[in-house]
């Protein structure tokens, strides 16, 4: 079955050196989704540290759970945030979502 539309919870605003949690769920899917997470259309690597730009934040991806958490955010992490449900009989993605840093 086709993942549906997840939900994602963005925060609005963050302040600089604080963390932040992003959450993403679907559960229509089946199998179980796996979920990956955009800032800006591109794609956030589950590693932090594997990504092809090298950027100091620190964040850690569960594609299973769908939460994307921001340890200690900073003013690069600023921008619009979305996440895609995937399985095998297809995908879905969530509106963007502003964050402010």
């Amino acid at each position: 079955v086709k993942p549906m539309t997840p939900r994602c919870s963005v925060p609005k605003a963050v302040p600089v050196g604080k963390s932040a949690s992003l959450h993403c769920h679907e559960n229509e899917g089946f199998p179980k989704s796996t979920y990956s997470w955009y800032r800006n259309s591109e794609p956030l690597s589950p590693d932090a540290k594997s990504g092809t730009k090298p950027h100091n934040s620190s964040y850690t991806l569960n594609p299973a759970t769908g939460t994307l958490v921001f340890h200690a955010v900073h003013k690069g992490d600023t921008g619009r945030y979305s996440c895609i449900a995937t399985n095998d009989a297809g995908f879905a993605k969530c509106e963007e979502q502003e964050m402010e840093v």
